[in-house]
Parts: C-alpha cells; sequence; structure tokens
C-alpha cells in the first residue's frame, strides 16, 4: 500500500483546507492526466471538478468508465470554458495546434500549464497563444512507468518525486504559487529551474537513456532469428530493465526527441566519445580505466539511493 502525500508545513497562504481549483480541465488522458485525476480525487484539496478531454472517443468512454472525471469532452474548446486550470497531458508535438485552438476560450485568470518533458519547445509553442490575463506556468513531473492510456495511472504516481517548474520571465507569482501547491498536494516535491537548464538535464537524466533502450532492443530485433530467440529467451537483468524502459509510448518519445534535438544529440555526442573510449580499454585490457568508470558508475547509483531517487 502506497503512502499518502506528505504535509507541507506551508503552501504560501493557503490552507490544506482550501480548494485549488473549481474546474480542473486535463487534455490527455494517459498515465499522467489519469493519474493527476485520480491524486486530485484521492487526496482532495486540489480541485472540485475535473473535466477530460482527448481526441479519442474510445479513450474517453474509458474515462467514464474508470469515474476519475466529473466530465468528458471530446471538444478541446468546450473542456476548457470555465476552467481555472487547464493542463496539458498529451504528447508535446501536439501542443501548438491545441493551444491555438483553445486560446479563444480560456477564461481570465485562468492557468494554463502542462507535463511534458521538454520545456523551450513547450514555451514556443504555447506562449504566442496564451492571452492576456492567462497565466502561463509550464511544468515537468518527473514521474511515470512504461505504461499508457487511461487504465495506467495511479494517485500515487508522483509522490516523492520532483515536479519542475519553468516559469518565463515576468510570470505571475501567485499563479506559480498556486501550480507548486497543486503538486505539492499530489506528494511530489517542487523546484524551478530555467527552461533552457532543464532541457540540458533532462537530455542526460532520461532522453538520452530511452535513446539508447530503444536502440538496444532494435539491434537485438534485428539480429538472426536464431540469435534473436536466445536473446529473449535468455534475457538477463541488463537486458530485461532496457526492455522495460523501450516499451515507453512511441508517440510520446518521438515528440520529446524530436522537440529537445539540439541537448539530446549534444549528451548523445559526449556519450559516444566514452562509450568510443571505453571500447579502446576493453580492445586493450585496460583494466583500470574499465574498473574505474565501474566505480564511479556504482558511486551515482549510491548517490541516488541516499537522495531516494533509485
Amino acid at each position: 500500500m502506497r503512502n499518502a502525500p506528505p504535509s507541507p508545513a506551508r503552501w504560501g497562504s493557503l490552507r490544506l483546507s482550501d480548494v485549488l481549483f473549481e474546474k480542473l480541465t486535463l487534455i490527455g488522458a494517459g498515465l499522467i492526466g489519469g493519474s493527476i485525476a485520480r491524486a486530485a480525487r484521492a487526496f482532495g484539496g486540489m480541485a472540485e471538478r475535473i473535466t477530460v478531454s482527448s481526441r479519442s472517443q474510445k479513450t474517453l468512454d474509458r474515462v467514464a468508465e474508470l469515474g476519475f472525471a466529473d466530465v468528458c469532452e471530446i471538444d478541446s474548446r468546450k473542456a476548457v470554458e470555465g476552467a481555472d486550470a487547464v493542463m496539458l497531458c498529451s504528447p508535446v508535438g501536439t501542443y501548438a495546434a491545441i493551444a491555438a485552438a483553445i486560446s479563444p476560450h480560456l477564461k481570465p485568470g485562468a492557468i494554463i500549464t502542462d507535463v511534458g518533458s521538454t520545456k523551450q519547445s513547450v514555451i514556443r509553442d504555447i506562449g504566442p497563444f496564451v492571452p492576456a490575463g492567462v497565466h502561463f506556468v509550464p511544468a515537468h513531473p518527473m514521474a511515470g512507468t512504461e505504461f499508457s492510456g487511461p487504465d495506467s495511472g495511479f494517485a500515487e504516481l508522483f509522490q516523492g518525486r520532483w515536479c519542475l517548474l519553468t516559469p518565463p520571465p515576468g510570470t505571475d507569482e501567485d499563479a506559480v504559487q498556486k501550480l507548486e501547491s497543486f503538486w505539492s498536494r499530489t506528494g511530489a516535491k517542487t523546484a524551478r529551474m530555467d527552461a533552457a537548464h532543464h532541457d540540458r538535464v533532462l537530455a542526460i537524466v532520461s532522453h538520452l537513456p530511452h535513446l539508447i533502450a530503444f536502440t538496444i532492443c532494435g539491434t537485438a530485433d534485428d539480429l538472426a532469428d536464431e540469435t534473436r530467440q536466445e536473446v529473449l529467451q535468455f534475457a538477463a537483468t541488463g537486458f530485461r530493465d532496457f526492455t522495460r524502459i523501450a516499451a515507453s509510448d512511441p508517440e510520446m518519445w518521438r515528440d520529446i526527441f524530436v522537440a529537445n534535438k539540439d541537448a539530446l544529440l549534444e549528451m548523445l555526442a559526449r556519450f559516444s566519445e566514452d562509450a568510443q573510449a571505453m571500447a579502446r580499454a576493453v580492445r586493450w585490457g585496460d583494466t583500470a580505466y574499465i574498473e574505474d568508470k565501474i566505480i564511479r558508475s556504482r558511486k551515482i547509483r549510491q548517490s541516488l539511493i541516499e537522495l531516494k531517487q533509485a
């Protein structure tokens, strides 16, 4: 049984009994959107009413069956009407079109935010469509699993995880604090970060590992039939871990790679140089180099454990 979210000592002037948003609209009902809705239901104080919008009626029908939304609306323009907060929970490649569609229907004072894994592209794609009087606070909850779709979410997904906020200069401070309070109530820890710095950090801690996992699984799939079957039959823990990551949503990760291509390619180039250096060490039996890399890697793992991020 997962624990309830921690009770923060303070959330600005907001009390735990305060409901942050009368109407919360989530555009997208996959792992993240579904988990946000479930957290709002389970922990309270986050939203009085939840509206979910999706481009798929089949998805909305399933959301209605699961019961984590008060209203299911396929028209995103209708879904955002009267909403105090609108969260884009779809792949980042869809953001520009969604923002253009919903912009005229956002009420003054509303907060528009997102959950995307890239932030410069989000600011580029959403920013031009934000009406005067509407507050734009990009965010990135760093939590997830390899599963997708409305059945995959759960209320405790964000507990103990970080949610990074990257508000553009001049963003209303009250709006930022309100969104921080929202994420705190899910059990997440919050921090603010410059969008460009966010994208470089995520390129190494998230985007590059996924790219490597997809590539390794692709390499295994390209092997001759007999060898490929043995790879699957005798897969060790390391390869199984890669396949778990590689099971992630293809549309979401396609969009992330393209949206953060500059930072990702920079980190890929650095990784490729290090991989070549390791290959030389293996070829020439440079055991000191190999052992040093392994020891340093173990230290990183221990640091993650100490930070409770393992």
